[in-house]
């Protein structure tokens, strides 16, 4: 009798012993996740990607422009090395600045500097007839809210650039005594243009004239 007792027991302590062997190898097979479709092994970057060309960075100051925009801007870039465009906005908000001044002040030696011909030939005549009538102009550019490219294309070897401005100016006429004839300099208008900058790329010369201008 004793001697089935420990027969038995030695059969029960090695089942257990092969019970607790399998599910031990269980349980550390099972702490470890299978790979899932959902979790790919880290791999090499794809040769077709690796031939992919880089983006092209857009060039500041191009911000919401439209697509045909920023076409023109790298066809001349690309002919003119030194365009920048957020070089070109600031120096365009600088003289759409000059020329208003110019204008109002009668000074054509400006004007003739910073437009063309037939640009300049309409200030001159404007500024003929107020000197006729004994008019003159007391207007205070306030501030530019606004300056974007509209358009931009590039014309044989002509850049041209057309800028929308936005800009609040008081404005005042005085007849050839002094007396306000019109505005005032205590309300300031918006004023919406349309100026239009051109130059011929194969020149040294960096300078832009001011070679069209409308009303937004």
């Amino acid at each position: 009798m004793i001697l089935q007792i420990v027969i038995l027991a030695m059969i029960a302590a090695f089942l257990g012993m092969r019970l607790y062997s399998v599910l031990g190898r269980r349980a550390e097979h099972e702490e470890q996740p299978d790979p899932t479709r959902f979790d790919a092994p880290d791999a090499a970057p794809s040769p077709v990607a690796q031939l992919r060309p880089a983006q092209p960075v857009r060039p500041a100051g191009l911000e919401g422009v439209l697509p045909a925009v920023e076409r023109g801007v790298r066809e001349i870039a690309a002919a003119d090395r030194t365009f920048d465009v957020s070089g070109f906005v600031e120096g365009a908000k600088g003289a759409y600045a000059m020329v208003l001044e110019a204008f109002w002040q009668g000074d054509r030696e400006t004007l003739r500097e910073l437009c063309d011909d037939d640009v300049y030939a309409g200030f001159d005549a404007a500024i003929a007839a107020r000197e006729e009538a004994g008019e003159t102009l007391d207007n205070r550019l306030v501030r530019i809210e606004g300056a974007k490219i509209d358009s931009a294309e590039l014309v044989g070897k002509t850049a041209r650039v057309t800028m929308r401005f936005i800009a609040d100016i008081a404005a005042v006429t005085r007849d050839r005594d002094g007396t306000v004839v019109a505005g005032s300099l205590t309300d300031a208008v918006e004023a919406r243009d349309l100026w239009t900058f051109k130059r011929d790329v194969r020149e040294a010369d960096p300078h832009w004239l001011l070679d069209e201008t409308d009303e937004a």
